[in-house]
C-alpha cells in the first residue's frame, strides 16, 4: 500500500461536528483546493474527520474532482 499524505489537522474546523448538512457541505467543498495539488500530481490524499456529514459529502465530491483532475 502506498503512502497516503493526510491534509487534516490544519483547520480547527477539522474535528468539528457541524450542526447542519449544508455546514457540511460548504465545508466539504472548500476542501477543494487543498485536495487539488494532490490529485493533479496522482499522489494519495486523505482527509479524516468525526463528522458523518462531511464525510458523505466527501464521497460525492471526491470521486468528482479527481476524475475532473485526472482527464
Amino acid at each position: 500500500m502506498e503512502n497516503i499524505v493526510w491534509i487534516n489537522g490544519n483547520y480547527k474546523e477539522d474535528n468539528r461536528i457541524f450542526d447542519c448538512k449544508i455546514q457540511s457541505e460548504e465545508w466539504a467543498d472548500a476542501l477543494l483546493p487543498d485536495f487539488g495539488p494532490y490529485f493533479i500530481s496522482k499522489i494519495n490524499v486523505g482527509y479524516a474527520t468525526s463528522d458523518e456529514k462531511v464525510i458523505k459529502f466527501l464521497a460525492i465530491l471526491l470521486p468528482d474532482w479527481a476524475s475532473y483532475n485526472n482527464v
